[in-house]
């Protein structure tokens, strides 16, 4: 693997394998004796937007892995003054090992990775984020032992929607979307799971979403970008808040990527419950992403014993 801009740039060997060094590094994170498997690596991370779990879990894992995070905002570099992004990366790729970049559009990590010679890592953009859905795969998978999942997504098919609803296509996980309606997944995304095999459908239902799911997911109804349609999706979201009416006749357990709009999307006495897995994933942004880091950039290390 060169590039990370979609979660499909990954297979699921590819997956597995960083699953299997995020459940060992995080219990070497809990042990307090995390090795230094990237000892004088370093990466640059880019922020065009705002960020708080992307940012600290990436700088705080290449500390814990023994190498070093430098962090810009965008509008700290040249770039600012009118040097290309191809002249950015380039030079970039003389100093560091790999660039992690937050964007508002997509097609600046295409750019990025066209003229990059090291790894680019998406770390968010206006059509995926890869980095949460690996987190997301190692919060079911530690809560469930395995894939064999039923999982329900309720409310916007966004950014964070498309690259679950797409892990969940290549790990096999049985998938159920609500959305209201003009607010469903994007059709490349709905061609790659309609062909993937796993049990997917589409509704306007939440009710129906939930009604056999072992898991509950749900994100923001206006995203970085939407404030100024935020009453228009407030009304069209009405009816889909993730809370006790909600989930009254099953027992499945609740994600929601972060930051959350308390009692807007979901109840406040849901997101801090005894169903929450919330917290669960925030702290498992760190050590998937570790999981990633070994696997860019040390893969001596994720090579089979």
């Amino acid at each position: 693997m060169t590039h990370l801009l979609d979660i499909d740039d990954l297979t699921k060997t590819d997956i597995d394998s960083i699953l299997k060094l995020a459940i060992e590094l995080k219990q070497s994170h809990i042990d307090g004796n995390v090795p230094s498997l990237l000892h004088g690596k370093t990466l640059s991370m880019l922020f065009e937007k705002p960020s708080t779990r992307t940012r600290v879990s990436f700088e705080v894992g290449m500390n814990l892995l023994g190498g070093d995070a430098i962090t810009f905002d965008l509008s700290q570099l040249q770039l600012s003054r009118g040097e290309t992004l191809s002249d950015t990366t380039k030079s970039l790729s003389l100093y560091v090992d790999a660039i992690l970049a937050r964007v508002t559009d997509h097609s600046l990590l295409e750019q990025l990775s066209s003229t990059s010679k090291i790894p680019i890592i998406n770390g968010l953009s206006d059509k995926s984020h890869p980095c949460q859905a690996l987190a997301d795969l190692l919060t079911i998978y530690e809560n469930f032992g395995n894939f064999d999942v039923q999982a329900a997504w309720v409310g916007d098919g966004n950014n964070v929607a498309n690259s679950f609803a797409r892990a969940c296509s290549i790990m096999g996980i049985d998938l159920v979307m609500a959305t209201p309606k003009g607010y469903e997944l994007s059709p490349e995304t709905l061609s790659k799971i309609e062909s993937s095999g796993i049990s997917f459908s589409a509704t306007n239902d939440p009710q129906k979403a939930v009604s056999e799911a072992d898991v509950v997911y749900t994100d923001t109804w206006v995203s970085m970008g939407d404030e100024s349609t935020r009453d228009k999706r407030l009304s069209d979201f009405d009816g889909f808040q993730i809370n006790s009416k909600l989930l009254d006749k099953t027992e499945a357990l609740v994600m929601h990527c972060l930051p959350a709009h308390r009692d807007e999307e979901i109840s406040t006495d849901i997101l801090d419950g005894d169903r929450s897995l919330v917290w669960t994933q925030a702290e498992n942004r760190l050590h998937a992403q570790n999981g990633l880091l070994v696997h860019i950039l040390n893969p001596a290390q994720d090579a089979p014993k």
